[in-house]
């Protein structure tokens, strides 16, 4: 089996395509693409982006993009970053077991204390007694006039932020609020209709594989600057904020 920078390397030399220009091409560093034509992964940021760079440099060299990726997890992906599949449930049926006698004289008993508070409800001294007990104990109007709760409550509300995302290029995304994963780290292609996503929340974290991006934060879009490296950022109420790496989320 060849190797896969031997493949890639070769492929590149059959069609007199220099690194540069397959940098140009994919926006991917020259120097990532010489890690992986020597595979060397330690130069690499990680498993996620060492796949997508994989990906997209064999796609650019005509070669099976999902193929080289499967062989690269195979051979050098570790155990724990491979995706955990849980096992089948099985259920096993049991039969039904009869209920103990003890628990059908229980039940009866309690059906019979029920029936009877029923009965003693509708009597109408015991209709009496209830009202009289309302009225001794209901509460107090408020002070504060209902119109200032209404208040409260959509201050409360509009508290919540509204994000976009449009890709521009094919782009990584991981988009993350609250501990739930909008987007799970894909690549969004702008061919595939993946345009224009919207998503509600009081807080995100987003990372991004580059800057092909069209990122907006409440209708107002936020300046990306331009870059091939990946870009992370935080956005909550009190405004948007660049994540370093090692606080970028990573689905």
């Amino acid at each position: 089996m060849a190797e896969i920078g031997q493949t890639l390397r070769e492929a590149r030399i059959r069609a007199r395509i220099d690194i540069s220009e397959i940098e140009a091409k994919t926006k991917i560093r020259a120097r990532y693409l010489r890690a992986l034509e020597n595979e060397e992964w330690g130069l690499l940021p990680g498993p996620t982006y060492t796949k997508s760079f994989l990906r997209t440099y064999a796609e650019a060299l005509g070669l099976d993009g999902r193929a080289l990726v499967e062989e690269y997890k195979a051979r050098f992906e570790r155990g724990e970053e491979r995706e955990y599949r849980h096992p089948p449930i099985r259920r096993r049926h049991r039969e039904r077991e009869p209920l103990p006698r003890g628990y059908l004289l229980g039940g009866a008993l309690l059906l019979l204390v029920a029936l009877l508070a029923v009965v003693g409800s509708l009597h109408p001294s015991s209709q009496s007694a209830r009202r009289s007990h309302r009225s001794a104990t209901a509460p107090r109007p408020l002070s504060r006039p209902l119109t200032a709760v209404t208040t409260a409550t959509t201050t409360t509300a509009a508290a919540d932020l509204t994000v976009a995302l449009k890709p521009t290029a094919r782009v990584w995304v991981c988009l993350v609020s609250e501990g739930r994963k909008l987007i799970p780290g894909v690549i969004l292609l702008p061919e595939e209709g993946q345009q224009g996503r919207l998503f509600r929340g009081r807080a995100f974290e987003v990372n991004l594989g580059n800057s092909h991006v069209e990122l907006t934060v409440d209708g107002r879009p936020v300046d990306v600057p331009p870059s091939p490296e990946p870009i992370g950022y935080a956005i909550e109420g009190s405004g948007i904020h660049p994540l370093p790496p090692g606080k970028r989320p990573t689905c």
